[in-house]
């Protein structure tokens, strides 16, 4: 049973960094589409960033392009994603998802793609 284990997540001032990550036990696959989402209350989920982790390919929401980055540690099964000049808008509750048996895709921000999800980690930026 492949799992999703979120950490990291934490209260922090605008403008402010901070790293989160995605630990994955279960799987039997080497490589994987990983991506981020987010939703904040009374609003829709959202992908944030998405990665191939058998290749490295990645892409990013427009709101979070030049500040968020996503990375990947295959030896420690976990991917990351590092939030630089954070906003309060980037308050969140922060999901990691996985997608297995496939490589990458052109749409690695929908949400319909992702077969395994995690419980999320809670992002608070205050101004």
């Amino acid at each position: 049973q492949v799992q999703l284990v979120e950490s990291g997540g934490d209260s922090v001032q605008a403008g402010g960094s901070l790293r989160i990550s995605c630990a994955v036990s279960g799987s039997t696959y080497s490589s994987a589409l990983m991506a981020w989402f987010r939703q904040a209350p009374g609003k829709e989920r959202e992908g944030v960033a998405g990665i191939y982790t058998g290749g490295g390919s990645t892409g990013y929401a427009d709101s979070v392009k030049g500040r968020f980055t996503i990375s990947q540690d295959n030896a420690k099964n976990t991917v990351y994603l590092q939030m630089n000049s954070l906003k309060p808008e980037d308050t969140a509750m922060y999901y990691c998802a996985r997608r297995e048996g496939r490589g990458w895709t052109a749409s690695p921000l929908n949400e319909n793609k992702y077969d395994y999800w995690g419980q999320g980690t809670q992002v608070t930026v205050s101004s």
